[in-house]
């Protein structure tokens, strides 16, 4: 009976201990850790690139995979409309130019000399319109011609004085040269004409495509003799350095992380392998935590989207790996962006 009891005593003291080291463990604050740890995938930007205008491909200069550089050519329109209106426009500026020029230099002596010899010989024409008009005149007293000739030197002498009066303002506006308002016309004309050129010749650049920025060519969409026009894609260019790992923070480590912290990125395609990288991005938002098929809990859990760049000049990380992202909290204080430059 008493070794019961004392088997008893013993089994109770041994069910509190267990309760005790249990509630320890499960009730005791996590250790804390120097590092967090995201899981993602590396994503890209990808340029649709167009050309400006319309036209017929003449040339198309790259294939699918083939790397290209910041303003490598890539294709070519046929340029021959687009030439002809830079000739054309070229022309109407010379001869514009020419115009304004010649406003400007004013009348020459010449034609001042010519207008003064049309005033003399308007002063000439109504003298000997006022001696005939005089001998008309005294004729018609005496009957000797008849009245309608008296009018018809009368008529003349009038048309003489107002010829006189037509030369004398000619030799006037002569001397003047040019109205101001002539010139500031001219001028403006002369803009329009260059707006006009730097316009055909702007669309006769853009008949070439160029890369806008370095990275490998995913997509050849049009073909030589294709027709295209402003907007359409002839190519789908793929940036990929740098690229970024789209992650997602939990909503508890949202106060550890801060932009600019250093990143390191691993991935199963190369064991032992980090690569650098930097906090970029944090959502002002947070998200459900995005899964196809998740558990009652994982549905409830909050978490924000994050981008971790990384310098790519070997293209090994290509869109859609699936990677590793460490992040340290001690000593990685955050550092401006730019002061992770990607160069090649």
């Amino acid at each position: 009976m008493i070794r019961n009891k004392k088997r008893l005593i013993l089994l109770i003291i041994l069910l509190i201990a267990g309760a005790a080291i249990a509630f320890f463990f499960l009730h005791r604050s996590p250790a804390p850790t120097d590092h967090i740890t995201l899981y993602g995938n590396v994503d890209i930007r990808q340029v649709q690139v167009a050309f400006d205008d319309s036209g017929r491909i003449q040339r198309l200069l790259v294939q699918e995979g083939d790397r290209v550089k910041h303003g490598q050519l890539l294709a070519a329109l046929d340029p021959t409309r687009y030439q002809d209106v830079v000739d054309r426009d070229t022309a109407l500026l010379s001869a514009q130019k020419q115009v304004l020029a010649r406003l400007l230099a004013g009348s020459r002596p010449e034609e001042i000399a010519e207008a003064r010899a049309r005033v003399a010989a308007a002063q000439a024409t109504l003298q000997n319109a006022e001696l005939v008009w005089q001998r008309q005149s005294a004729l018609a007293k005496e009957q000797y011609v008849s009245k309608q000739s008296s009018d018809n030197a009368a008529a003349a002498l009038k048309s003489a004085r107002a010829n006189l009066e037509q030369s004398q303002q000619a030799l006037v506006m002569t001397i003047k040269g040019p109205r101001a308002e002539d010139i500031a016309a001219a001028r403006a004309q002369l803009q329009a004409d260059q707006a006009a050129l730097a316009l055909a010749k702007r669309q006769l650049h853009d008949t070439k495509l160029y890369a806008p920025a370095d990275g490998v060519i995913q997509d050849r969409i049009l073909e030589e003799g294709d027709m295209v026009a402003p907007g359409n894609p002839a190519f789908s260019l793929a940036l990929d350095n740098p690229v970024w790992v789209r992650a997602y923070l939990p909503e508890q480590s949202l106060g550890q992380v801060r932009l600019g912290m250093q990143a390191w990125i691993e991935s199963d395609s190369f064991p032992g392998k980090r690569f650098p990288g930097w906090v970029g991005f944090i959502s002002p938002t947070a998200e459900f935590t995005p899964k196809t098929v998740e558990t009652t809990e994982l549905r409830t859990e909050l978490v924000y989207r994050v981008r971790v760049y990384a310098c790519n000049p070997e293209h090994r990380l290509r869109l859609g790996m699936p990677v590793t992202v460490q992040i340290a909290l001690s000593n990685n204080p955050p550092q401006t962006l730019s002061a992770h430059p990607c160069g090649e």
